[in-house]
């Protein structure tokens, strides 16, 4: 789905001075104007001063000779930016996640979702009703891709919809080129080849020209026009190829980060330096915590004061490296607040990580704690070594592969780990792993579909549940060319036992005879 915010810097300046659309500001002619080096130039204009014929784009000198009283504001496009982040955070109340579109809209992916809102049309005045009550004025379309679903909103009109089942080329061929979401360079050159709607383009592509006869050169001829053009911006057959679906248009979707912050508000405004101090500690300790809850350490820190006056003063801390260390914050905020004004007094403070990095776990507290009682973490090692046995105490490590029963080793609990060793991101791991995969006799409707039974130590089970495959392929540089690939299954029987096994191979993989199926570890 497209949102097109037709006037997001308009509506967004109305917004900031809380008005709304067609009251007293839309009634005489205005501008956003940006300053350049060679004067202002006009960013937005309201329907008024489109009146005159003053459009974007245009010098603020040429719009004033088309009406003298035009009324100019700065605009802000850092500002237009951060608040479409913010809607687009917003949008996701539509599909699972979303992605900004530069030219002042949204696409949202709302695959098998429109039944949830009484289908597609429904769900697009929803849309439509919860932006109006927002101030926007948006157009908005859905598409099989998110080629057509943009050129439905720019160029077909209002709550557009087209079915994946219907003919994509055929139903936008009527549709500019401009819908292709091109340069205007490569506009401007399809322009003086004739090439002024999709359906021209899509004849070209399938051999024919404009006059309806087969064009040998076909797709070739526009290639070489535009072999050299690497982004899809630059060359019509990649957008093209996006808008029908024949490649695929990678996007990149909004994830909403929420910064780590505490804050106190205070009963009596301070105004002395011992009291601030005490303040600015409990914020630390407050911020420690938090961050430990999130397996995190703060590289930027930024403290604001408010004063009784309404005025705030903020002070910025950046880190060499990530901590939460409560005594460290203090130290390095002790020497930014010796020239703070605290005025007729604060009565708020607020500590916010602007900027926090993953910070594991350390056991240096306890390994402190137990130096002041006469022992150590190290002599408890070496008490419990002596008693059990060298290998009974160790601990595990994780390792740079991909295999399960490589992924992680033992080691004695004190060395430090390998510095070249890195953990890898895996899907959903059973805690526990058996020391080696046990052979098991599984039951299946087809070689490469689903487990539905299997038997395991003499014991037959019946599955509830799968979830997979998770395909792992053998370590091609450790092992043989005849080394078969893997596929994991998270299973579970009607006792609720949830347990992993995995079928080593594929029938049609030509490296052996039938696949051979094995539990290798058991969820809790």
């Amino acid at each position: 789905m497209a949102i097109w915010c037709a006037d997001l810097a308009l509506d967004r300046w109305r917004h900031s001075e809380g008005c709304q659309r067609g009251e007293g500001t839309d009634a005489a002619p205005l501008a956003l104007i940006t300053e350049t080096a060679h004067g202002p130039r006009i960013d937005a204009v309201n329907q008024a001063a489109r009146a005159h014929g003053i459009a974007r784009a245009m010098m603020l000198a040429d719009a004033r000779t088309l009406c003298p009283t035009i009324e100019v504001r700065p605009s802000d496009p850092a500002g237009d930016l951060a608040f479409l982040e913010r809607l687009a955070i917003w949008a996701q109340r539509w599909g699972p996640w979303s992605a900004i579109d530069p030219s002042d809209g949204l696409l949202v992916d709302v695959t098998a979702v429109a039944h949830l809102f009484g289908g597609e049309r429904r769900m697009l005045a929803d849309v439509e009703a919860r932006c109006a009550a927002r101030g926007l004025h948006i157009r908005t379309a859905i598409g099989p891709t998110a080629g057509a679903a943009w050129a439905l909103a720019h160029y077909a009109g209002q709550a557009a919809i087209l079915d994946p089942e219907d003919d994509v080329s055929a139903r936008l061929a009527d549709l500019p080129v401009a819908a292709l979401r091109l340069d205007n360079d490569v506009l401007l050159v399809l322009k003086r080849l004739g090439l002024k709607r999709l359906g021209d383009l899509a004849g070209i592509e399938e051999g024919r020209d404009r006059k309806g006869h087969n064009d040998i050169r076909g797709r070739d001829a526009i290639h070489r026009r535009f072999r050299n053009r690497k982004s899809p911006a630059a060359n019509p057959l990649v957008r093209m190829d996006q808008l029908l679906g024949r490649v695929p248009e990678p996007l990149l979707p909004v994830v909403p980060i929420t910064a780590p912050m505490v804050q106190r508000r205070l009963v009596e405004p301070i105004r002395h330096r011992q009291l601030l101090d005490t303040v600015v500690a409990d914020l630390a300790e407050d911020m420690a915590r938090t961050l430990e809850a999130r397996g995190e350490g703060a590289r930027r820190l930024q403290l604001g004061m408010w004063r009784v006056d309404g005025e705030v003063l903020t002070r910025d801390l950046e880190m060499a490296a990530a901590t939460r260390d409560p005594s460290h914050i203090c130290r390095l905020f002790a020497d930014r607040l010796d020239d703070i004004d605290a005025g007729f007094g604060i009565e708020m403070l607020r500590l916010r990580a602007s900027w926090s990095q993953p910070l594991a776990l350390d056991q240096s507290d306890l390994e402190a704690a137990a130096e002041q009682h006469g022992t150590s973490l190290a002599a408890c090692m070496d008490r419990l070594t002596t008693r059990l046995g060298r290998d009974a105490v160790q601990r595990p490590v994780p390792r740079a592969s991909h295999i399960p029963e490589r992924a992680q080793s033992w080691q004695p609990p004190l060395e430090p780990e390998p510095a070249e060793q890195h953990q890898l991101a895996f899907h959903t791991r059973p805690l526990k792993l058996l020391d080696r995969p046990e052979r098991i006799s599984v039951l299946y409707a087809a070689p490469e579909g689903y487990p539905r039974r299997f038997s395991w130590r003499g014991q037959v089970c019946e599955v509830a549940r799968v979830e997979g495959p998770e395909r792992i392929a053998p370590e091609w540089w450790r092992e043989k060319g005849s080394t078969r690939l893997r596929d994991y299954y998270r299973i579970e029987d009607e006792a609720g036992r949830r347990y992993w096994i995995y079928r080593n191979g594929l029938p049609t993989d030509g490296r052996g005879g039938m696949p051979d199926w094995y539990l290798q570890g058991l969820f809790a």
